[in-house]
């Protein structure tokens, strides 16, 4: 059965900015705040706005009851994370989604957002990997915040890549699935792990040494996960570092070193992760990829 959407956006209908994880002021969402005002929406500030604990957006409890407020508040249609980071996974287990299940809403972010992503698959429903309001004024990632826009009011959305060598070329329909691949690694094993069989994966990731990224990769495949992916979409690999001793592949090269073990079609480069233009993505939608000679393109 496939995942449930949520009710899609109204003008005049309250979204929720919560910090799950790393913390981050009430000032730096400004231009956030501008904007969806500017959708016609009416925007809630939780608690775990301006709130500190250490690198965190308040502790474990304060964010979590911050968002379990959100969740079973039905007024709440959206609920955006500002920021990533690190901490969403040390709260999700914690969470009851009992009365969201009885009025389910979008729940959008991306990089340390990947666990709730998985979470809310595993739990049937439908989220949006998509730009966070503390990037919606960077320059030139207009695009991207207009493709959150789309997705959460309800509007086709679609992104394309250029060709790339490592391209392998066919088309693939099913659910997409996916998101940073270390939250995705770490998931494994847990309530938040999606699987990956019949579906689209797609993958981005930042600030990892190049060895990491194979070990993960190589765990992927070791553990099966890999094995009946209908396609996969590989994203921005961002800041990769590398050892005195250099590992000697790119990411990309590293991901098609897994990814030639198998037949699903391949695409490289979608405006998908920690670049700006990071276009806004469905998880748990069907999806179509087609890699053809001419460019790459997944459509929903």
């Amino acid at each position: 059965m496939s995942a449930i959407a949520p009710p899609f956006l109204q003008p005049g209908q309250r979204v929720a900015l919560v910090a799950s994880a790393r913390k981050i002021s009430a000032t730096e969402l400004g231009f956030a705040v501008h904007t969806l005002r500017g959708w016609d929406l009416d925007v809630v500030i939780g608690e775990s706005i301006d709130a500190t604990h250490h690198q965190f957006a308040g502790d474990d409890e304060l964010r979590r009851r911050d968002f379990q407020r959100q969740l079973d508040d039905p007024s709440i249609r959206a609920i955006l994370c500002a920021r990533g980071g690190y901490g969403t996974a040390r709260i999700v287990d914690a969470l009851d989604f009992r009365h969201f299940a009885e009025h389910p809403k979008w729940v959008a972010g991306f990089s340390d957002i990947t666990v709730l992503n998985g979470h809310l698959l595993q739990l049937g429903y439908q989220s949006i990997h998509g730009v966070m309001p503390v990037l919606y004024g960077q320059p030139g990632g207009e695009e991207a915040v207009e493709s959150l826009r789309r997705a959460l009011f309800g509007e086709a959305i679609a992104c394309q890549a250029a060709p790339y060598p490592l391209n392998r070329l066919g088309s693939a329909t099913g659910e997409l699935v996916g998101g940073n691949l270390s939250l995705l690694h770490t998931s494994t094993g847990t309530a938040s792990q999606a699987t990956f069989a019949g579906r689209i994966l797609f993958l981005e990731d930042l600030d990892e040494y190049l060895y990491h990224l194979d070990r993960m990769l190589l765990h992927l495949h070791r553990s099966g996960q890999l094995t009946g992916l209908a396609g996969l979409v590989v994203g921005h690999f961002s800041d990769m570092k590398d050892n005195v001793v250099p590992f000697g592949q790119t990411p990309y090269q590293i991901i098609d070193h897994y990814a030639q073990r198998y037949g699903f079609p391949v695409g490289y480069g979608f405006p998908v992760g920690h670049e700006t233009d990071n276009q806004a993505l469905v998880v748990g939608r069907v999806a179509t990829l087609s890699v053809e000679a001419g460019g790459s393109r997944l459509s929903q």
